[in-house]
């Protein structure tokens, strides 16, 4: 597993604390942001609130040649019949997801980076998540490397109107590349590649894995556990805190997410409420104490427009048939009109 090692690798290190609160805030419009608190959404204190990408250091992050559309056919194919018209204006969505609830979760265990399943709720929930985003473009999905979240990104697009195939891209090796290629040009334009990384992993959460939440909470003292769980910078034993799971996220979103939502490509992540807490620290910019009590509901999705190098926050679709949802902008509301004309 030398990704894994690779991970622990990086765990261990100290952060080098690059994920700040940046003071380019600029007015984009009366939009009204919020955020998950405790698993409802609570308007922030600023309207009309968008945040500028930053030019901040970052680790390197391992890369994917499947990033290069010059490497993969699939990313180097046209939308097909649908022209996407975000593409027109470097106007692009992303999705965020955390997974829908776990065997673990429903157990109440600490999982962290243990490859744990969904239960029957968390398929409904994942279900329903693509349901809310059926008229949302998706060129590219990203994942973690546990089944938990690539089993909600796949469940979600079963429900996606455009009716693309969401394909793993596998490069661990030539021959990996070589056995998943795909000979028609015309399936191609209907697949949408996934990639899985480990970088977008849930906190691993060390000693704590595997162990009743409750029954932890009573051997250690109810304060303690709540520190390990809650802290920005204090890891469980032989775990990562929250930061160190920001430094790898975040770095992963800098490296390989963000240049293709400059090119305009609609981007859907299925992560984990740590590695997507980090990524949302980064687009929010929130500060520690900000990030430490942000909750993220499972199988709801967050949506961002991405425009003029600004992330915009838009909420979460409320349900898949409301159409003022999806008229957040201009693009989007076409999108859908183009997706009524096909398939009406």
């Amino acid at each position: 597993m030398a990704a894994m090692a690779s991970h622990q690798s990086i765990a261990t290190r100290q952060s080098h604390g690059y994920i700040g609160k940046s003071a380019l805030h600029q007015d984009c419009g009366n939009i009204s942001m919020k955020l998950f608190r405790g698993g409802s959404f609570e308007p922030l204190k600023r309207e009309g609130y968008c945040c500028s990408k930053r030019s901040c250091g970052s680790i390197q992050a391992s890369s994917s040649s499947y990033q290069n559309s010059a490497n993969n056919p699939i990313l180097a194919q046209s939308s097909g019949t649908i022209k996407d018209p975000s593409k027109k204006s470097s106007e692009a969505a992303l999705i965020l997801i955390r997974h829908g609830e776990s065997l673990w979760n429903e157990k109440n265990l600490f999982t962290g980076c243990v490859d744990v399943p969904l239960t029957k709720k968390g398929v409904e929930e994942a279900i329903e998540a693509g349901k809310r985003i059926s008229n949302i473009p998706i060129d590219m999905i990203y994942t973690s490397a546990l089944i938990r979240a690539q089993m909600t990104a796949m469940l979600a697009m079963t429900q996606h109107r455009r009716k693309k195939v969401p394909i793993v891209m596998h490069d661990e090796n030539e021959q990996a590349k070589a056995w998943s290629q795909i000979f028609s040009e015309e399936t191609k334009k209907q697949c949408i590649p996934v990639v899985t990384a480990w970088q977008l992993n849930e906190r691993m959460y060390g000693e704590l894995q595997g162990l009743n939440k409750q029954e932890t909470a009573d051997k250690y003292g109810k304060e303690q556990v709540h520190e390990w769980r809650r802290s920005y910078d204090i890891p469980p034993p032989n775990g990562e805190s929250l930061e160190m799971c920001a430094e790898r996220a975040v770095a992963y979103f800098k490296d390989q997410i963000e240049p293709q939502l400059q090119q305009g490509k609609n981007v859907m992540i299925a992560a984990h409420g740590n590695s997507l807490r980090s990524i949302i620290m980064y687009l929010d910019e929130l500060t520690s104490q900000e990030v430490i009590s942000l909750e993220l509901s499972t199988g709801i999705p967050m949506l961002y427009i991405v425009k003029e190098d600004k992330y915009i926050r838009r909420g979460s679709p409320a349900a898949p048939t409301e159409a003022g949802v999806y008229a957040y902008t201009k693009n989007l509301a076409k999108y859908r009109q183009k997706l009524d004309e096909m398939l009406h």
